[in-house]
């Protein structure tokens, strides 16, 4: 990524007419990385996203044993099957990735015996919850602690296999505790059956998308008609396996097209594809925008001006909830978004974050502790703060394209999930 200055400023423009195959998804990356170390044999992930989140993922798992080849775009994971070769003591820095946290605290339990793995990241990491994990891993017979203040990483397990069977995980503040054991199930000794506690899951497509994953190597694992989640013990296939175009950039150039008008086309994105940011589609067009799918693309249309306030649930896309807020301070009306505690420990507060430099910008907004109201206002530039926080960067930095004197803080945080972000943003 090339060097930027810091604040960065952003160039307003008019309308907007592009098209873009954005880099391919860190979500499905890493959840592919992971199935491709636990099947036996040579899997070659082809369209994976060179970004600070897969590339947390991917030393991890070297750390753990598993050789990863990257050739471009082309990553060749040679699998370990149902047992890892780590052995002794073993550090894993997950740097600022809380899927990199999350799943490999599961993984490390397929670990050799003896084997006594630390995971630990960024002063951010250690304030992010993983003890209902923990628990869960616990009850499936893993030896696992969080060592940190308030069931917070780093976090200690040791290998030795997870024996499997039925238990209770609290997925109420994050559905990566979920996906982590998900992806680690098949290898166990026996079936393992998931009970969401108060049958809740937050953000369940991210969990979807895990068993997608999961299925295309060969797992079989499911919801349950009683609202459980069943995976059958057995190994992982290798595989060649194409990486979607990642929704989640994709977000930001339909926000983008919203808030100044004009047309956005997103290519190479399936019809049937489950990346839960695909949902800010829907919110957008409930406020005015037309939005069009052909085979693979995806185009969105807006007239400048013609946004309207919406009411919106935000928890099937808690990432896109950033970017929505934003192109709500170009709406008419009031637009208020729900469900969205857990944006509260992502990394950064998100709630807390969104209300300041909202009104920074001059917005008026309102966080509570599971929503966030926000209403327009006249506009003004500003430097913005981005709490070292990726998508605060890339969401407020579409404000600049209707605003003059917008300016980012931290550019390069963008690094986590999309270096080329703001290459990118020059040519829309």
């Amino acid at each position: 990524m090339r060097a930027l200055p810091d604040p960065l400023p952003i160039r307003p423009r008019g309308p907007l007419d592009v098209r873009i195959r954005p880099p391919g998804s860190r979500s499905l990356t890493n959840r592919a990385l992971i199935t491709a170390a636990l099947a036996s044999g040579e899997s070659v992930l082809l369209g994976a996203t060179e970004s600070d989140d897969a590339a947390a993922m991917r030393d991890g798992l070297r750390a753990l044993g598993v050789p990863i080849r990257v050739e471009g775009d082309a990553w060749t994971v040679t699998g370990a099957g149902a047992r890892l070769p780590a052995r002794g003591a073993v550090a894993v820095d997950v740097r600022a990735s809380g899927t990199t946290a999350r799943f490999l605290t599961a993984v490390a339990t397929l670990a050799a015996p003896g084997a006594e793995v630390t995971l630990d990241g960024t002063a951010r990491m250690r304030e992010r919850p993983i003890g209902e994990l923990v628990a869960a891993l616990g009850a499936l017979g893993a030896d696992a602690v969080a060592l940190g203040p308030g069931g917070c990483p780093p976090v200690r397990v040791r290998g030795g296999g997870l024996a499997g069977g039925k238990v209770a995980i609290d997925a109420r503040r994050s559905s990566q505790y979920v996906s982590g054991i998900l992806l680690a199930a098949p290898c166990a000794a026996r079936d393992v059956e998931l009970m969401p506690v108060e049958g809740r899951v937050v953000s369940r497509p991210f969990v979807d998308l895990t068993l997608q994953v999961m299925a295309e190597f060969g797992a079989e694992a499911g919801w349950t008609e009683a609202g459980t989640l069943a995976v059958r013990a057995g190994p992982y296939h290798a595989r060649r396996y194409a990486i979607e175009p990642d929704a989640q950039a994709a977000a930001y150039v339909f926000a983008a097209a919203a808030l100044r008008g004009g047309r956005a086309v997103v290519e190479g994105i399936p019809a049937g594809s489950r990346q839960p940011d695909l949902a800010l589609l829907d919110a957008l067009a409930a406020m005015g925008c037309t939005v069009r799918r052909d085979g693979g693309a995806i185009e969105l249309t807006a007239s400048p001006g013609a946004l309207h306030g919406v009411r919106w649930d935000g928890e099937p896309m808690p990432d896109a909830v950033l970017a929505l807020a934003v192109v709500a301070l170009f709406a008419k009306g009031a637009t208020e978004i729900k469900n969205v505690a857990n944006l509260r420990i992502k990394e950064s507060d998100r709630l807390a974050a969104l209300e300041t430099e909202i009104r920074r910008l001059g917005g008026r907004a309102e966080a509570g502790p599971d929503w966030l109201r926000i209403e327009p206002a006249p506009l003004s530039g500003a430097v913005i703060e981005t709490y070292a926080d990726h998508r605060m960067a890339m969401s407020f930095a579409l404000a600049g394209l209707a605003v003059p004197g917008v300016a980012i803080r931290d550019p390069g945080c963008v690094a986590k999930t999309w270096p080329d972000f703001f290459a990118a943003l020059d040519t829309w």
